[in-house]
Formats: C-alpha cells, sequence, structure tokens
C-alpha cells in the first residue's frame, strides 16, 4: 500500500509539472524573442529622428555610435534621384529584396539572415523619400535567458516531484502501520495469544476492520471458555460413576483380574481429573516444549506393555515389544504418549478377535524416533477414514478420537502418523516423532512428512 501511494503521486505529479512546465517553457522563450525584438526596435526608433532631418554620414555615425547598436545596425538610405538603396554605413545582412519590399510597404518587418534575423524599419526622408533602418538581432539574444529559466523551472519541477513523493510516503507510513498491526494482531492470534488485540485507529476502513477482528477475538475467547467448561463439566459427571466402578472394584477381592480393574479405575480416574484441571487453565497451551522437555519413550512403552500384557494374557494374546531396552528421549510429555499408546492398545483389543496377536515396536533414529503398533487382524479397509477425526469405525464404542490423538502427538513434533500393513498380516500404524532440531525430507499430501519405511529387526514373540 505505501509503496503504491508513493507510485501514483509520483505519477500525478509528474503529469501535472509536465502539462505546466512545458507551456511556461514555450511562454519563456516567445517573451525571450519579443524582448529582443523590442530592443531591436527601440534602438531603429533612435536613429529615425536623425534621418528625418539629415543624411549626413558624419552626424548618422555619430547618432548610431550613441545608440549604442555597435555593428549590428545598418543604414539603406536611397540616392537622391531615386532607385535602389545605396549602402550608406554598417554591415548589411538582410537581402536587397527585402529592403526593397519594406521601403514598399511602409511597415516594418523581419527578415531571416545567417545566424540570426534581421528588423527593417522604414524611416521618411526630408526629401520624401524612405530609408531603411536594419537592426541585426542575434539568435543568442533571441535565446538569452531562456535556458536559465528552463533550468529554474525543471528544478522547481523536480523539488514539487520530491516533496510529493515524501508527503505521499509518510501518509502511506500511517496507513500501513495501522495494516501492519492488524496483521500481526491476526498472527499472535492464529498462533495462540488469545489476548491479541489491535488499536482502532487510522483510516475508517482499517478502524472498522479493527473493530472487526477485537470482536471477533472476544467471541473466539468466549467460545474457547464455553468449550472448557462444557469438556469440565462433561468430565465432572464422569466422577459418580467412577465412585460406584471403584468401590465395585473394592470388592472383587485378591488376584490379577481384580488388581488390573483396580488400577484401571485409578488411572481413569487421575485422567478425569487431569481432563478438568486442564480444560479449566485460564490460559490454553500454545508454547513449544523447551530443552530437556519430553520423556523417555523406552520406559512408557515398557510401562504401558506391563499394564495390557495382563489383559492380553486373560485373551490368549501373543505379544511382542523390541527396541525398548535403551532410554529413547522424545520431546512428548509422558503422559500424551502413554495416552497415545493406550489409545493404539485399545484399538487392537477392541477390533480383533481374542487370541489376535500384536507388537509394539521401538526404532531410534538421528533425526525421529518410530513407534510401530502392530496386529494380526483383519486390517483397516479404509484408513483415511480411520484418520478422519469423530468418524470412528461405527461400532459400538469407537469414536473416531483414539487416532486423532496419536496424529496431533505426532504432527505437533514436526512428524505424522500412517496406517497400512503390517508383516503380523493385520493393521500397523507408524508413529514418526520428529526429534527437536530436524528437519523433514519432504512433504506428501495434506502436509504430512514423507519418510522412508525404517528396516524391522529380527523380534521374538513372548507368551505371558
Amino acid at each position: 500500500m505505501r509503496w503504491a501511494l508513493v507510485k501514483v503521486s509520483l505519477a500525478v505529479t509528474a503529469m501535472v509539472v509536465v502539462a505546466f512546465a512545458v507551456p511556461l517553457g514555450m511562454v519563456i522563450k516567445e517573451l525571450a524573442r519579443d524582448r529582443a525584438f523590442s530592443d531591436a526596435e527601440r534602438d531603429a526608433a533612435e536613429i529615425a529622428p536623425a534621418l528625418s532631418i539629415t543624411t549626413d554620414h558624419e552626424q548618422l555615425q555619430r547618432v548610431v555610435a550613441s545608440a549604442g547598436s555597435g555593428d549590428r545596425m545598418a543604414l539603406h538610405i536611397p540616392a537622391a534621384g531615386g532607385g535602389m538603396a545605396a549602402v550608406n554605413m554598417g554591415v548589411h545582412r538582410a537581402a536587397e529584396e527585402d529592403v526593397e519590399t519594406t521601403r514598399r510597404m511602409g511597415r516594418a518587418s523581419t527578415a531571416k539572415v545567417p545566424d540570426g534575423s534581421a528588423l527593417l524599419q522604414p524611416v521618411a526622408l526630408s526629401s520624401g523619400q524612405i530609408a531603411v533602418v536594419e537592426v541585426y538581432v542575434p539568435d543568442a539574444a533571441v535565446g538569452r535567458g531562456v535556458g536559465t529559466a528552463w533550468a529554474t523551472l525543471a528544478a522547481v519541477g523536480l523539488a514539487l516531484i520530491v516533496g510529493s513523493v515524501a508527503v505521499a510516503d509518510r501518509l502511506g507510513i500511517r496507513m500501513v502501520r495501522h495494516a501492519q498491526r492488524l496483521a500481526e494482531g491476526a498472527r499472535e492470534l492464529g498462533d495462540g495469544r488469545l489476548g491479541a488485540r489491535v488499536p482502532e485507529e487510522g483510516p475508517s476502513e482499517l478502524r472498522l476492520a479493527a473493530v472487526a477482528f477485537n470482536s471477533m477475538a472476544d467471541q473466539v475467547v468466549q467460545l474457547l471458555a464455553n468449550e472448557r467448561e462444557l469438556a469440565a463439566d462433561l468430565s465432572h459427571r464422569l466422577r459418580t460413576p467412577l465412585t460406584v466402578l471403584r468401590l465395585n472394584a473394592a470388592s472383587l477381592g485378591e488376584g490379577p483380574a481384580a488388581d488390573q480393574t483396580r488400577a484401571a479405575v485409578e488411572q481413569l480416574e487421575r485422567e478425569v481429573d487431569t481432563i478438568i484441571r486442564t480444560a479449566r487453565e485460564a490460559k490454553p497451551q500454545t508454547a513449544a516444549a523447551g530443552p530437556g522437555a519430553g520423556c523417555d519413550a523406552a520406559e512408557v512403552v515398557r510401562e504401558r506393555m506391563v499394564f495390557w500384557s495382563a489383559l492380553a494374557e486373560d485373551e490368549g494374546r501373543k505379544w511382542r515389544v523390541a527396541g525398548a531396552e535403551r532410554p529413547v528421549r522424545i520431546p512428548v510429555a509422558r503422559a500424551d504418549l502413554a495416552a497415545a499408546l493406550d489409545a493404539l492398545l485399545g484399538n487392537v483389543f477392541r477390533h480383533t478377535p481374542e487370541g489376535t496377536a500384536f507388537a509394539v515396536d521401538l526404532h531410534n533414529g538421528e533425526d525421529a524416533v518410530i513407534v510401530l503398533v502392530s496386529d494380526a487382524g483383519a486390517g483397516i479397509s479404509d484408513p483415511e477414514a480411520a484418520m478422519a477425526r469423530g468418524r470412528g469405525s461405527g461400532s459400538d464404542g469407537s469414536t473416531g478420537l483414539g487416532l486423532d490423538i496419536v496424529r496431533r502427538l505426532a504432527e505437533a513434533t514436526g512428524g505424522d502418523v500412517r496406517i497400512g500393513s503390517s508383516v503380523l498380516g493385520g493393521t500397523e500404524v507408524r508413529i514418526w516423532i520428529q526429534i527437536a532440531g530436524s528437519r523433514p525430507e519432504r512433504r506428501g499430501h495434506r502436509g504430512t512428512v514423507r519418510r522412508r519405511r525404517p528396516r524391522r529387526s529380527a523380534l521374538s514373540f513372548n507368551r505371558s
């Protein structure tokens, strides 16, 4: 916008300067010409009284010298007996035909001569004859002062153009400043800083845009607050059935199944409490994890496999885990990774028959960590639909949010999630977790990062 205003001002001012400077320059040139010929007429008029009285050569020389015209003046005085003009004095530059024409017409005229013009002024002598006074007007006298005047006009025009550009630039800065504030406010709001507001200043259009932006930001904050309260309220409603479930679990007695049920109830209560606290936070968490943040993925995998192995034993499922022997640091919160693993392993137990084998592989690379959850089930016929938030599989108990939780965890680090076929014959969900400081190789459809599938290591099945 700023440069557009400068260009418009430059074009308009240049056209105005040209429209006025060119005609004015032509007028100045004509004025200089008229001045030069007026001076010549004045010099000729000083000689006319003397010619009307005498034609004496010496007297006329004194009169010409007193006129100050020097060699620019010549006199054409006819002979006493008439006929052609005689050369009496001065340098004759005009042609005889022009002189004779002026004498016959009886009025002043101009004639073109080398390097200038000649003013021919007829004067009546006492004898009744017509003499002609010739005054030479050189081209330099006609153009005297024209160059200086034109240079002055050009300087004034250039100063006007520079001044108009400077004024337009200042006005553009004032307008662009408000537009930049609006753009910065939109960028801050898009980055999650919900307190971003724009000063309602500037031109009326930008002021109205700022008012609309601030109103939109207020509505976004209100909607998010309402959503957090709704999530908190819905989570709080789970406390009553959880209390009943915890009391019932306490009466199950002793045994692996009872211990597992009580542990699951306690974990569920902790998750509900976390949801309520997170939903009612005053500000959403938008900052990236700092240096040192994250967890040990191998430890989380081992912990969650201990939990799910008890259920796998009850259902007769073979399972395996590999790559979790050594620490593997990832920029993901421990609770988030545990929730993602529980979502994937829960899908295995929910959507595959009892006795179906599953595996969890952990691969630690230079720029990424890969978590593979595989099963020997029937597979997923439509992976894209399974990744769509909220669609689910259409069966009871499927909301479609599990895979979305996994996807958001991976994309928060710059990675992605892919669903394919596993070596077990069923579904393989690959979680690519980008390590901080590394960069994706290339991006594919819908902004996901495409990577070469890692080479599998030899893994052995375990039977709990």
